[in-house]
């Protein structure tokens, strides 16, 4: 497999929904008593939360990048 660079928000975005869903088959099989508001909360939590990091992630990239181009051009 080749190396693919890091994205740390699809990570949390995984994580968070297999946190829910965990949650859900728990709640489902009787283990855990679950009401709907806490796996909606968590759910969009862990997407929004991973949306900003998706964003972060972007700007870093994009500022090294632009430097690397601008010291290669000077």
């Amino acid at each position: 497999m080749r190396r693919h660079e890091f994205q740390p928000g699809r990570m949390v975005a995984g994580l968070a929904l297999l946190t829910a869903g965990v949650l859900y088959l728990l709640d489902a099989t009787g283990e855990a008593d679950l009401a709907w508001w806490v796996i909606v909360p968590l759910t969009m939590g862990g997407l929004s939360l991973a949306a900003l990091l998706g964003l972060v992630t972007y700007a870093v990239r994009r500022d090294r990048r632009d430097r690397i181009s601008s010291s290669s051009d000077g």
